[in-house]
């Protein structure tokens, strides 16, 4: 049976989109099927993955809100291995509307139930929000991979983060759990990333992967190409990282 990770932080700008895709391609490139959930309105995962967002017809949105089978959202990505339920704007309506919808927070999960045991991996790309498409993301998963920037606010808003995710494990996901946290853009020259990663260690305790992710220029540049970096660079330390972090999640979760 699938497994349904959540890449969530509520945090604009800390690497949660670059993660889900090289992660997700990474993984594909080790033999793995893997389906992203673009569940965040601004689409980034669906551009960076070589998907024009603004010709879909159809995405996320039909399948929480009209009820349309996920299977029939479903597309290629450029990433080998790698399958993706495309979202755009049009998912920022979902938010109000599903207010009027009945166990709201268990759309997305009730939605997969179709289309999940067909991959090993599901990531679902949470926006950086708490709103009811971040409610909806965690409630549908089993564990809770965190990506921290690692500069000057790294840790701001972190114990609200992992409030949010103790009250969604109380009130709708028993089973919730963070999987891991993620640390991105780390320049290894400053003493401000070497502290925050020292910081953010000890915040959470054991649940820090080892493989740190660098600032890279090519991370930057690859999703311009519709390509994950590691199709698009993959001698690049970016690619690089993104495969380590890909192995040790794999060691890490057998």
């Amino acid at each position: 049976m699938g497994r349904t990770i959540s890449i969530f932080n509520q945090k604009g700008g800390v690497g949660k989109t670059t993660t889900v895709i090289n992660l997700a391609a990474a993984l594909g490139k080790l033999g793995k099927k893997i389906l992203i959930v673009d569940a965040d309105p601004q689409g980034n995962a669906t551009s960076g993955l070589g998907i024009d967002k603004n010709s879909l017809e159809l995405s996320l949105y039909d399948g929480l809100i009209n009820g349309v089978d996920l299977k029939k959202i479903v597309r290629k990505t450029s990433a080998e291995n790698v399958d993706i339920i495309p979202s755009n704007v049009e998912l920022a309506g979902a938010e109000i509307e599903l207010i009027e919808i009945e166990n709201r927070e268990l759309s997305l999960k009730k939605a997969l139930t179709a289309i999940e045991d067909e991959y090993d991996i599901v990531f679902v790309d949470c926006p950086p929000s708490l709103g009811l498409l971040s409610l909806n993301g965690l409630s549908a998963s089993h564990s809770v991979i965190v990506p921290i920037q690692c500069e000057y606010y790294a840790l701001e808003g972190v114990s609200q983060l992992v409030d949010t995710i103790s009250l969604v494990k109380k009130s709708l996901n028993p089973d919730l759990e963070i999987e891991g946290v993620v640390l991105s853009m780390f320049d290894g020259r400053t003493n401000l990333s070497i502290q925050v990663v020292e910081e953010v260690k000890e915040y959470f305790k054991g649940k820090v992967y080892t493989s740190i992710i660098p600032r890279n220029v090519r991370l930057a540049e690859a999703p311009s190409y519709g390509l994950s970096v590691i199709d698009y660079d993959p001698k690049s330390k970016g690619a690089e990282a993104y495969t380590e972090l890909a192995e040790e999640f794999l060691y890490l979760s057998e």
